[in-house]
């Protein structure tokens, strides 16, 4: 497989002629899985998402710097093997849906990364993977790593340079799932290791092998059952209690039931394990909270005793794992579904753990998060090496992050990454092309802006920098409007039109060291109009305006009613918003882009008008160029419903009456540049061109022309070419389609007032799903076009047009690592912006994915 690839990489760098793409942005919400994430020795942290395995180093600004395609389904699974000493490539274990172990070879100098091997032993989900610490001195403990499944076996691994080697399978007792393993060296030899197993049972199975006679040697056995959680078995840690050698080791086990355990395993005897926990020998010493279990690895006789309970959350506890601080104290880290992360310590005097530092938000409501509500908390929370920084994977998909400050002893938070959860269904730049809207299957639509760090504009990253709308349903199609409005569509019937508000604007301002391009910037006198945030109300969908609170407003007040009735808060319960997600002044003052909490409840935009008329799902809409006019259609099995309706934006009414050409789902409509031509594309295998007509107001379009044979196959994406003006003052057109039949074709008219007829007709090997014109032609007067496939692909091919010839002169491959594992499902070239060093492309993803990279200035 890894020849295939490289092979492939040679061809396409032939293909560029040696022009490079870069990747400008990577954004990709992590899989809600506790054992998705991992934070390497190296300090670069690995998560899954969705099919995919992100690397991510949360000490640099730019977010994700890869993104890596090889399974097939859902990543449940990440860790990092300890590397040997000297070993600059790190290696990383993955696993999920598709059953499959992947091993990954990063080079730690250069970043790129590759997948080296790939197994199927599992005959269902890989639920975790655990490996020895890094600080594992002994080499046949570094080499060996196990992984848990949905089939109820636990399975051993040794790697063997980048070759995987299956040592032992262990199957559950009473067939329970295991959904958390742990790994421990009990010496610094590795003639003893010690495996404990947790997952849909009330206990943890402890079980050790002996490494003394290699690798080929070590075969674990069950030793102990250790009782006392009253639910399922989330996450398990060892960790020494101390540096020395022959140190007793600690075992975190956390579980549903809100509790934490911890255990005490000590080499020796059970007299020595009591004298060693400072118990006396007493007959309260040996109750059953206190059982004693006598086990052997390598020779060598441990007794396991339970050590304390851990008390302090108020809903499942998804992931406790240990640290070391510099002065050698341990720290436990906990991350639970009441919205909250917990850092226990053991009292010096006293020896009781208690929790430190608690990070994040107190769930209002008990138990809401989990099994008897929506889905919330956190899901993990991760280390760094130097145990100076934490992050955590929260219920929507981002990550949060805290730094501790040693100067003023407090951990402080720090903006991290975030990304859509599920198929990224549409992209829309600003007409400036400042900014990025993107809205998905997750329910939300997200703002993308960079953030420049000084007026030099040296340094600057992407971020999300706003969460426009929070919806409950899933949204479909998305389109900018005007200077800062944009109308989104989603299966609930009906569009909806928003627009930014002031303090919102005055971030993103600040933060991008760009003009504001709010209507109350334009034009002044209309600023008192503009609302200050938004919110959600507790019954609706609608973001409702409203004005924002001083810090020392205690009442709330003025966010606890919207402008419907302020005199009369009773009036209209569904105008009631959330006091906990009331903005105010200071929330969005920041200089850095927003953390999550700010991104859902302070940077919600507006909304201002709803747009009524189809019958079923919008399937996908577009705005004209001047913003005068919305194009729509919806999912329909019939010509009565697969019609597409115009919305005029003055007055925001239908232009009656609808455009009739389909007879199935229209998949895209786009105006021509001028917004003269109206092109619409269906799952009826035709295209139909409307062209303006002249009308009092201009809202009216007429069917001039439609193919009803346009591709053997349905037809799912089309774009207008930027074409100049002919001599005569005529313009020539043309129009690009892409098929499910593995077609682009190329439809020109070029004596201004004739038919499209087909110029060119271009094969790929998969069906091509997404299709976007550079709004420019090229220095040497060519079209660009990008072209992204079901597969995934990417490439830019180059027309020459002639008459009412069109040529491709050439084909521009993205490299095979750039591209994506699953369909593109939506392309958009940046709009060409002043002092520009290439041409950006937006990318979006059926895996989830939001893309741009950087073309070179052709």
């Amino acid at each position: 497989m890894s020849d295939e690839r490289e092979s492939e990489s040679t061809r396409t760098s032939e293909s560029m002629g040696g022009t490079t793409v870069e990747s400008q942005y990577l954004s990709a919400g992590a899989n809600r899985y506790a054992a998705a994430a991992d934070w390497g020795e190296a300090g670069l942290a690995a998560f899954g998402s969705d099919t995919n395995v992100c690397l991510w180093d949360p000490t640099d600004p730019r977010g994700i710097s890869r993104i890596l395609g090889g399974h097939v389904a859902h990543v449940r699974a990440v860790k990092f093997l300890p590397r040997d000493e000297g070993e600059k490539t790190a290696h990383l274990v993955t696993g999920g849906d598709d059953k499959q172990l992947r091993l990954w070879a990063i080079d730690s100098e250069t970043g790129a990364a590759s997948c080296v091997q790939h197994v199927q032993e599992h005959s269902e989900p890989i639920n975790c993977i655990a490996a020895v610490r890094g600080a594992a001195s002994a080499n046949v403990a570094r080499r060996i790593f196990v992984t848990g499944g949905a089939d109820a076996t636990v399975k051993v691994w040794a790697r063997e340079g980048s070759e995987l080697a299956l040592l032992q399978t262990i199957k559950t007792t009473k067939r329970y799932m295991p959904l958390t393993v742990a790994l421990v060296a009990l010496d610094e030899e590795g003639s003893a290791l010690m495996l404990a197993v947790g997952g849909t049972t009330n206990s943890v199975q402890i079980f050790t092998a002996s490494g003394a006679d290699g690798i080929e040697g070590v075969e674990f056995s069950l030793q102990a059952t250790l009782s006392g959680h009253e639910n399922w078995i989330r996450s398990l840690d060892f960790i020494c209690e101390k540096p020395e050698q022959g140190s007793d080791i600690l075992l975190a086990s956390a579980s549903q039931d809100k509790y934490i355990r911890l255990w005490r395993i000590h080499q020796g005897t059970a007299l020595s394990a009591l004298n060693a926990a400072g118990l006396d020998l007493s007959a309260e010493a040996l109750t059953p909270g206190n059982k004693m279990h006598k086990i052997s690895a390598g020779g060598t006789k441990y007794c396991i005793m339970f050590e304390a309970l851990l008390l302090g959350h108020e809903d499942w506890i998804y992931s406790a794992r240990w640290s070391r601080a510099a002065d050698g104290r341990l720290q436990l880290l906990s991350a639970s579904a009441d919205n909250s992360l917990s850092l226990w310590e053991s009292d010096r005097e006293s020896g009781i753990w208690i929790t430190m530092v608690r990070l994040g938000e107190v769930s209002r409501e008990k138990g809401a998060t989990t099994a008897t509500g929506s889905i919330g908390g956190f899901w993990t929370g991760l280390w760094s090496p130097s145990g100076t920084t934490v992050i955590t994977l929260g219920r929507t998909g981002s990550w949060r992050r805290w730094d501790y400050d040693a100067a003023e002893d407090v951990w402080k938070q720090s903006f991290a990454i975030s990304g859509h959860t599920r198929a990224v269904t549409g992209i829309s730049w600003s007409q400036d092309g400042s900014y990025l809207l993107s809205t998905s299957s997750d329910q939300t639509t997200r703002l993308h802006a960079q953030w420049v760090v000084d007026e030099t504009r040296a340094s600057h990253s992407w971020h999300e920098m706003s969460r426009p709308q929070i919806h409950g349903y899933d949204l479909n199609c998305i389109s900018t409007l005007g200077r800062s409005s944009f109308v989104s569509g989603a299966d609930e019937k009906l569009m909806r039109v928003f627009t930014e508000p002031k303090a919102v604007a005055r971030m993103r301002s600040r933060l991008t060291n760009a003009t504001t391009t709010t209507t109350a910037a334009a034009n002044p006198s209309e600023a008192d109009d503009l609302p200050d945030a938004a919110n959600m109300p507790v019954l609706g969908l609608s973001n409702k305006a409203i004005s924002t609170i001083d810090d020392d407003d205690a009442g709330l007040s003025s966010a606890l009613v919207t402008a419907a009735d302020p005199s009369n808060p009773s009036s209209d319960r569904d105008a009631l918003v959330d006091p906990a997600s009331a903005v105010r002044k200071s929330a969005l003052e920041i200089d850095h882009p927003p953390f999550e909490e700010s991104l859902s409840r302070h940077t919600l935009w507006p909304e201002v008008e709803k747009l009524y008329g189809h019958g079923y799902e919008i399937s996908c809409l577009a705005a004209s160029h001047d913003g005068t006019l919305i194009a729509s259609a919806c999912k329909a099995s019939s010509i009565n419903h697969a019609v597409i309706r115009l919305f005029e934006t003055r007055r925001w009414t239908e232009v009656r009456p609808p455009l009739p050409a389909h007879t199935l789902t229209v998949t895209r409509v786009r105006f021509s540049p001028d917004d003269r031509f109206l092109l619409s594309v269906g799952r009826d295998r035709q295209w139909a061109v409307f062209e303006r007509v002249a009308d009092d107001e201009g809202y009216k379009y007429e069917l001039r022309q439609a193919n009803p044979k346009g591709h053997t196959r349905m037809i799912l994406d089309a774009a207008w070419a930027p074409m100049p003006a002919d001599g005569d003052g005529s313009s020539t057109r043309l129009f690009a389609t892409a098929g499910r039949d593995k077609q682009v074709k190329v439809w020109i008219r070029s004596d201004g007032g004739g038919q499209f007829e087909p110029a060119k007709a271009i094969t790929e090997d998969h069906p091509v799903t997404a299709l976007d014109f550079v709004p420019g032609l090229s220095k040497a007067g060519l079209l660009l076009l990008a072209v992204g496939t079901e597969a995934g692909k990417l490439l830019v091919l180059s027309l020459k047009v002639e008459g009412r010839e069109v040529d491709v002169v050439s084909t521009m491959s993205v490299r095979p690592e750039l591209c994506l594992p699953k369909a593109v499902m939506q392309l958009a070239w940046r709009p060409a912006r002043e002092g520009q060093q290439g041409r950006d492309l937006a990318v979006a993803g059926e895996d989830g994915s939001l893309r741009i990279y950087s073309f070179p200035l052709l």
